[in-house]
């Protein structure tokens, strides 16, 4: 590999592992198992999506990943299950209290529905 060619291959890299980009398919996904939950309204958020139930901002979508709000009842599930917590930009120290929501909760609309109140809830409280 040349330098030019390494050096694009370096620059493409940074970009896409900033990106925060959904795609729409998987934005519709997860709005329709979300349905049973009531009125969600997902929202442009540098990049990716912001999903808010009631007002409240519980969960988050970026780089097609589902990311729910946690706390110290809730944040061991995520934990136990492998989940990672979400980190905007992963060459950074720190994260938010949100983590990924495990395939098998994704792919369930009752379990993801179940997952997705407990964190309206907490986000409510905050």
């Amino acid at each position: 590999m040349g330098k030019r060619a390494a050096r694009k291959s370096r620059t493409s890299h940074t970009t896409s592992s900033r990106s925060l980009r959904v795609s729409a398919g998987f934005r519709s996904f997860v709005l329709d198992q979300l349905e049973p939950l009531g009125s969600i309204v997902a929202k442009a958020m540098f990049g990716g999506v912001g999903l808010y139930c009631g007002g409240v901002f519980f969960g988050l979508i970026a780089r097609d990943v589902l990311y729910l709000k946690v706390d110290a009842t809730n944040r061991g599930d995520y934990e136990r299950a492998g989940s990672q917590p979400f980190r905007p930009y992963p060459e950074r120290a720190g994260t938010m209290q949100y983590y990924a929501v495990p395939i098998g909760v994704l792919e369930s609309a009752n379990d993801l529905v179940r997952w997705a109140r407990r964190s309206v809830d907490i986000a409510q409280k905050a």
